[in-house]
């Protein structure tokens, strides 16, 4: 019998029309608890989810690149390194702190909460929450803008070859990058604007969902920017599974922007092309009404790996796992070129 690939996280589950966001940073000394829950987050998930088996609870675990050199003895994976700020003309794409992301969908919100809280309960006195997100389905798949978020994921074999490391880095295979980004919107601007203008801004219809014409479309519409294509001339891909999010009592209104990828660095052009622009200036008009205000870079290990994981490393310094404050300003990114 041959030697069974690693089985991935539940990446790609499809939308659901409830999640919860959690980012979590783990205390020094907290590493041996985070080492323990690992191999019982599948056992947790089945537990709380075989409750209301129709509710096709998941979770998806990522770890930042700082606790990844504290959890584990070895090089980390290829691409993982601290979110990288992009200082723009209009927006700056900020970085906040986050060791661990745990994303939870299900079809209600109660099998997200349950789960969260037993995680939660398994850190106490060694990690906090410094980022929750309660994100809801908004009709027809749509944003808080009006309009459908999702459209062009890919699907089955295409959408595993986007999202999933493969033999170029094969000690990490099957696992997968992901970038958070937690989105406010100015509502009252975006109200202000035509539903035409609105249209030019997104680069698609808003009610039947139709991506604009090329020759309609302007360049610095969001759908233009965040279209990247390799030097092979294939439209490079990646799943997301952006949420709706509201506090009525704060004004927030938003979109949790959850993106899944192979290569960061697919992720990583999309959000340079909006801030600092393609070419440099020509930014996406969509930050004229949307604000970041966090951003975080996790590795989403296989199943396998979270079953069963490598040794702890030894005393002494971590592994160095890059400049948390790189910042990407008047300089430009390395293309991706693959």
């Amino acid at each position: 019998m041959g030697v069974r690939d690693p089985a991935p996280q539940p990446v790609l589950t499809r939308l659901t029309a409830a999640a919860i966001f959690l980012v979590v940073t783990v205390d020094e000394g907290g590493e041996d608890v985070v080492r323990e829950l690992l191999p019982d987050l599948g056992g947790l998930n089945r537990s709380v989810g075989f409750r209301v088996p129709e509710g096709g609870l998941a979770c998806v675990t990522g770890i930042g690149a700082e606790l990844f050199g504290r959890l584990f003895a070895g090089p980390p994976p290829a691409g993982l390194h601290p979110f990288r700020v992009l200082e723009g003309p209009v927006r700056t794409a900020v970085s906040t702190p986050g060791d661990l992301l745990f994303h939870l969908r299900a079809a209600t919100m109660d099998l997200c909460f349950e789960l969260a809280d037993q995680l939660m309960a398994r850190l106490s006195g060694v990690a906090k929450v410094v980022d929750e997100v309660h994100g809801f389905k908004y009709f027809d798949e749509r944003d808080l803008l009006g309009f459908v978020d999702g459209t062009e994921n890919p699907d089955g074999r295409a959408a595993g070859e986007a999202v999933f490391v493969r033999g170029d880095d094969p000690e990490y295979a099957a696992g997968s990058y992901v970038i958070v980004q937690k989105y406010l919107h100015d509502m009252a601007a975006w109200h202000a604007v035509s539903v035409e203008e609105q249209e030019r801004v997104v680069g698609r219809t808003k009610l039947s969902d139709i991506e604009l014409p090329d020759d309609v479309k302007p360049a610095n519409s969001h759908v233009a920017l965040t279209t990247i294509v390799g030097e092979d001339g294939e439209e490079r891909q990646i799943v997301r599974d952006n949420m709706p999010f509201a506090r009525l009592a704060d004004g927030e209104r938003g979109t949790y922007f959850i993106g899944y990828a192979a290569d960061p660095g697919v992720i990583e052009q999309m959000l340079e092309n909006m801030f600092i622009g393609s070419p440099p200036g020509n930014t996406d008009r969509i930050l004229e009404f949307s604000t970041p205000v966090t951003g975080c870079l996790f590795f989403v290990p296989s199943q396998d790996f979270l079953d069963e994981p490598p040794p702890a490393p030894a005393a002494g310094p971590a592994h160095d796992i890059g400049d948390h404050s790189l910042r990407i300003g008047s300089l430009k990114q390395k293309r991706i070129t693959s």
